[in-house]
């Protein structure tokens, strides 16, 4: 098993910057891809940017203002988000996986966290 623990959400103004963190636990190295997904409200959960030992992978919309970065030896992973816009509101989930592609399609999450709320006002 492995624990996700969120943290670093909260309010910011558009145009501000929020880092997030996941801290993971328990059998990591059956996780080789960690990454974060958002839900807003109403809407399906999507997924941001995932990372494996040696790559990142962005959604579109995270491109060119999002980044996200792993320290291993923390057993962690972090999403740096620049530029928020009041559509970047949401719940942001860690989630942990085997490979990246069952990461990226959703399709095959094994582990998630239990999501931290990020609200950007306009």
């Amino acid at each position: 098993q492995v624990q996700l623990v969120e943290s670093g959400g909260g309010l910011v103004e558009t145009g501000g910057s929020l880092r997030l963190s996941c801290a993971a636990s328990g059998r990591t190295s059956s996780t080789s891809a960690m990454g974060w997904f958002r839900q807003a409200p109403g809407k399906e959960r999507e997924f941001v940017a995932g990372t494996t030992w040696s790559r990142t992978y962005y959604a579109d919309f995270a491109k060119g203002r999002f980044t996200i970065s792993r320290d291993n030896a923390k057993n962690a992973v972090y999403l740096e988000m620049n530029s928020l816009k009041p559509e970047d509101t949401a719940v942001y989930y860690c989630a942990a996986a085997v490979s990246i592609s069952s990461l990226a399609s959703g399709s095959a999450i094994d582990y998630w966290g239990q999501g931290t709320q990020v609200t950007v006002s306009s």
